[in-house]
């Protein structure tokens, strides 16, 4: 015969009563897992498109640096892959670019066949296209291939910009691996 005291029904209050209904059904939750629905906009998916955003502070240049150690695609005549750290310095105009965006865009390579030269230029002027900067400068540095390093940097700038009479970039020690 159970006690009616305090202690006995706070014990009788921490377990549910289990009623015949409910067990089967966490049987039939742990056989079938309910899986998750894709999105229809998936948040992480490869994309050739740049997004941008109003530069905060339009009345001033200052650098944006943008480092991509992982960048990857494939050689268009053998189909070996390339590996190559991209730098990015830019002084942003009107608009910068989203960050989500640009790792999207980097990773729309990972499949296509590109030479050095041909996706570093591309790449600058997609960059270019979209955010329209005062200045832009590309350093991508390939790993080697064959015994040759490559190195490929391009430049953009802006009509009638003047910059300031000496800009110090930044230097962020970043990669390992590569000769400088």
């Amino acid at each position: 015969m159970a006690k009616n005291t305090p202690a006995a029904a706070a014990k009788s209050a921490r377990k549910p009563a289990a009623s015949p209904a409910a067990k089967p059904a966490a049987k039939t939750r742990a056989a079938t897992p309910k899986m998750r629905e894709m999105p229809p906009n998936p948040p992480s998916r490869p994309s050739k498109e740049l997004h941008v955003f109003p530069n905060p502070a339009p009345e001033r240049d200052y650098v944006i640096q943008f480092q991509v150690p992982e960048f990857t695609c494939h050689c268009p005549l053998t189909g070996q892959p390339d590996f190559a750290h991209f730098t990015i310095d830019m002084i942003a105009d009107k608009f910068c670019v989203e960050l989500k965006s640009l790792k999207m865009y980097f990773w729309s390579y990972r499949d296509e066949g590109a030479f050095h030269e041909k996706v570093t230029n591309t790449i600058l002027e997609d960059i270019v296209k979209v955010t329209n900067p005062r200045f832009i400068r590309i350093t991508a540095k390939w790993y080697v291939r064959g015994g040759i390093y490559t190195n490929v940097v391009v430049e953009h700038r802006k009509k009638g910009w003047k910059p300031a009479p000496r800009v110090d970039l930044p230097a962020h020690g970043f990669e390992t691996g590569l000769l400088r």
